[in-house]
């Protein structure tokens, strides 16, 4: 075999591609906002549209047809979207950078009362955006502290990570900092500490009364704590990037 037996059948490969196969992968490559927001969709882990719709709270039909691309959306849409997939509006709309991949919505505000209540952000609210911390995952999301509802845990206007995964609460996070789901739909911030029986878990805070005995549906560790001086510095509000 010729020695330049290699680079010609090379050649002869390369001159076979059809010009209208180039033509086709390019026209792939520029993809519309229907599908990239279908691959933003896919790579948060949501195995279907309607999963992705109702766990934002978006009305499934819109949001499907906003995903097969027989309705487009507008940019205050893209705003919602890309505050739940962790990507930018620009990359959904226009394919250009998607760097709020990086972030991570602000679901909610600790209140300014001594309860330590979270109260979330409406579900058709654009979500505020923080930087993903260290070690944080595709399911960490962030709280911003209000008022001084924990001192001595956390200051007015900073803020609080967790990993949003609704697992019931384990020996390991005795004693911590969580943030807990209790029986009745109170979602809050306190220390966690066993109760007086099986199931049952007091609630303590630096500002309030220990909630005692209380059964709860999900506790999750706060993983990452950034100061307010900072927080003021890495917060994206929606207005930003809308």
């Amino acid at each position: 075999m010729s020695s330049h037996g290699p680079h010609n059948a090379f050649c002869i490969i390369e001159t076979q591609v059809p010009f209208a196969s180039r033509s086709r992968l390019k026209r792939v490559a520029m993809s519309e906002p229907s599908e990239r927001l279908r691959e933003a969709r896919i790579k948060a882990g949501y195995d279907s549209a309607k999963a992705a719709a109702e766990a934002m709270g978006a009305t499934p039909s819109t949001y499907i047809q906003h995903e097969n691309g027989t309705r487009g959306y507008p940019a205050k849409a893209a705003a919602r979207y890309a505050a739940f997939f962790h990507c930018s509006p620009e990359w959904l709309l226009y394919g250009r950078s998607r760097s709020m991949a990086d972030h991570v919505r602000i679901i909610g505000r600790v209140g300014a009362d001594a309860s330590g209540e979270v109260f979330f952000a409406d579900s058709d609210a654009r979500f505020d955006m923080v930087p993903l911390p260290p070690g944080g995952t595709s399911k960490t999301v962030a709280l911003e502290v209000n008022g001084s509802s924990m001192p001595m845990l956390a200051d007015d206007g900073s803020l609080i990570y967790f990993d949003d995964q609704k697992v019931e609460p384990t020996p390991d996070l005795i004693g911590e900092l969580c943030a807990v789901e209790t029986e009745d739909g109170r979602v809050l911030v306190k220390r966690l500490q066993w109760g007086s029986g099986p199931g049952l878990f007091n609630l303590e805070s630096a500002a309030a009364r220990p909630i005692k005995d209380v059964r709860l549906r999900w506790a999750a560790e706060i993983t990452y704590y950034v100061p307010p001086r900072q927080a003021r510095r890495i917060i994206k509000r929606a207005d930003d990037f809308a």
